[in-house]
């Protein structure tokens, strides 16, 4: 008996929904567009309120910022943007044990960019994403979130940081007991200002808007894996964060379905003045998201700048990883 699978090509277990292929969006076609009447105008007032208080709190964060550190974001990302990064690692170091993970990583993203932290497995790329989210500690060194310095901060405090900054995981994180539109909601209820039918309305806009429309009723272990990618970036959304940090989006999903990942991401950074970083192992998907790429290697900074900069290294480690990257095995 032949596989059953989606739309996408993707395997699915029996009883499983299948969606529609979205088209691919141009970055500057609104987010809202192709949304019910019904749900639309409800939506786009939502993402409104989030682009705006993105902006002035990326303006808020460049000038604190700007003034209260120095170092190597004053030599870097003033000298080139005449702003304070958004998120930064300066000098950090992390270890498990005798394991060393981070070995003096420095980088920055300023407020609206995106930045893609490339590198093998192992290199310390998801270990960095939860370190800005406060989840471990380094063991040396300063980490800029929202403009803020994190590393004494308080697990109180840092509950504060993560309105503002939130994460997409690589299984998704959904709670698995409750239903995917209960997944989107749980962060518009824990706001307590919005009526119970405001809810429902922005929860159904959400999930049209990242292609899973009409799921609301399902369990996450009935999607596919990107599907449940897809409801993850939903509910992160839900709490219109400022920052949102991906953690390898496009692992153990179609091509097709990471394109439209990719897009996503994309058009939410353009759209919604959203800064980003996105760990992944894929340069392409890199190359079509980034303003700047990390590229760690056996824990430390190897590479930092833009794709031109990185394409045009004659670093003969650099050059073997974009090499293999571009194999592409026969089918």
């Amino acid at each position: 008996m032949a596989d059953a699978r989606d739309e996408r090509g993707e395997l699915k277990a029996e009883g499983e929904p299948s969606a529609a292929v979205p088209r691919m969006h141009d970055e500057h076609e609104r987010l809202t567009a192709e949304l019910t009447p019904d749900v639309q105008p409800v939506l786009e007032e939502f993402l409104g309120e989030a682009a705006a208080a993105n902006e002035a709190e990326d303006e808020a964060v460049a000038a604190e910022s700007s003034l209260a550190h120095g170092g190597m974001f004053e030599a870097a990302a003033f000298a080139t943007a005449h702003v304070g990064p958004y998120i930064a690692f300066e000098n950090v170091f992390k270890s498990f044990g005798d394991f060393v993970v981070l070995k003096d990583v420095s980088f920055f993203v300023n407020p609206g960019e995106t930045l893609c932290i490339l590198g093998r497995s192992g290199v310390g790329k998801s270990v960095s994403l939860q370190i800005l989210m406060g989840f471990l500690k380094p063991d040396e060194g300063s980490v800029l979130v929202a403009g803020h310095e994190i590393t004494g901060m308080s697990e109180r405090e840092m509950q504060e940081i993560r309105r503002k900054v939130t994460m997409v995981f690589q299984n998704g994180a959904l709670f698995d007991s409750i239903t995917v539109g209960e997944n989107v909601a749980f962060p518009l209820r824990e706001r307590g200002s919005m009526e119970e039918d405001q809810i429902q309305t922005v929860v159904k806009g959400l999930l049209e808007m990242v292609g899973v429309a009409g799921m609301d009723h399902f369990l996450p272990s009935d999607l596919s894996t990107g599907m449940k990618r897809s409801v993850a970036i939903a509910r992160a959304l839900a709490s219109q964060p400022s920052a949102v940090l991906y953690d390898e989006p496009t692992t153990m999903v179609d091509p097709l379905m990471g394109q439209l990942l990719g897009d996503l991401i994309q058009r939410l950074k353009v759209q919604l003045h959203l800064t980003s970083i996105v760990v992944t192992h894929d340069m392409r998907f890199a190359e079509k998201l980034a303003d700047r790429v990390v590229f760690l290697h056996e824990g430390t900074v190897h590479f930092f700048g833009t794709v031109e900069e990185m394409k045009a290294s004659q670093d003969a480690v650099l050059q073997e990883f974009l090499t293999l990257d571009e194999l592409v095995l026969p089918v």
